[in-house]
């Protein structure tokens, strides 16, 4: 354990990109949960130090996390996390009914049981903006008050804390006796030409995640040819040269659109490598962005590793899945100073 820091236990960790930010901005995390093994082999990859339990969250005992990591209950600084979310996305409830019955939206309630039961002096949450309106996340900040927390939450846009990607997330941040506000805002937005525009040409890089084989029909690289460079849009070739598909469902304006040099990135998600997911296509390169160039834009550093042996689809979901390490490092950085004031470290 590093002496004098702040210690952390990230739940749900996958890949790493809410421990990265976290250490970054000066925690010791000890201890890490998540049920994914590709997730864990990445995060292992890059964080071999701690201590992860790959196990269902719901059957892990918060004694034996305390008696693994050598912790009692209040002693803990902070317990982060960002319980599965994609049960309260915008995309899951656009086409019908507002109810959600996805499992995984239970699993902020084992967030709130190791709340409670760990009882840190911080705690960090961030997840979809979707999940503030649910009766799950009121109940969780009805249970921190009466434990004594004060809570701080809203919605950020990670754009406005140094991430070269537009992004707004939920995040909640609680402490003992005091409230914590977030970091201030970047004065300047970074943009996509920062992030990526110095890296060597794809397919010939070395790098693994940068130089990934596309596989496209003739008929789609011609259709990519043809939209501008530079933010360029589908629409900006004329109906009659769009796909069928596109010509009668025309309500995603983004996909096969063109990044802008300077100006963020679109939300990376999942589909962030497919150009029939969003705007994803590189600005001047006839070509979608590579996971290398996804990584960068999630602000994860150049030499992150990531693994292909599943496919470049299981790289491409960690990533959009993951949270903007430099966006936690902004804001964990404000409990820091919290802990360090109050003499709670």
């Amino acid at each position: 354990m590093a002496k004098n820091k702040p210690r952390a236990i990230d739940l749900f960790c996958g890949c790493g990109g809410l421990t990265l930010g976290l250490k970054q901005a000066g925690f010791d995390v000890i201890g890490a949960v998540e049920i994914d093994t590709l997730a864990v082999e990445t995060y292992k990859a890059n964080h071999p130090e701690v201590e992860v339990f790959e196990e269902d969250i719901r059957e892990l005992s918060t004694l034996r996390v305390k008696r693994k990591l050598g912790i009692k209950k209040g002693e803990l600084d902070l317990l982060a996390g960002c319980p599965p979310c994609q049960g309260f996305s915008t995309m899951r409830t656009l086409n019908g009914g507002k109810r959600i019955r996805d499992d995984r939206n239970k699993l902020i309630l084992d967030f709130q049981r190791f709340v409670e039961e760990l009882l840190p002096k911080a705690v960090m949450m961030e997840n979809v903006p979707g999940l503030q309106k649910n009766h799950r996340f009121k109940t969780l900040y009805r249970k921190l008050k009466e434990l004594g927390y004060e809570v701080n939450h809203d919605v950020l846009n990670a754009a406005d804390y140094g991430v070269p990607q537009r992004r707004r997330r939920l995040i909640l941040i609680a402490a003992k006796s005091g409230r914590i506000d977030f970091a201030k805002k970047s004065k300047e937005l970074k943009t996509v030409r920062d992030a990526i525009s110095n890296l060597p040409s794809a397919g010939s890089s070395g790098d693994p995640l940068h130089d990934y084989n596309e596989q496209r029909s003739e008929k789609i690289r011609r259709l990519i040819k043809r939209i501008p460079k530079d933010g360029g849009s589908r629409e900006d070739i004329g109906k009659k040269s769009q796909l069928i598909c596109h010509k009668k469902c025309n309500g995603f304006k983004d996909i096969y659109g063109r990044m802008a040099w300077d100006n963020v990135a679109p939300t990376i998600t999942s589909g962030c490598t497919n150009p029939s997911k969003g705007r994803f296509l590189h600005p001047d390169e006839n070509r979608a962005m590579t996971l290398r160039e996804a990584a960068l834009l999630q602000s994860f550093p150049k030499r992150y590793k990531f693994f292909l042996h599943r496919g470049k689809e299981s790289v491409s979901l960690m990533i959009g899945n993951a949270l903007p390490p430099l966006f936690i490092k902004k804001n964990a950085k404000e409990i820091i100073k919290y802990l360090i004031v109050g003499k709670r470290i």
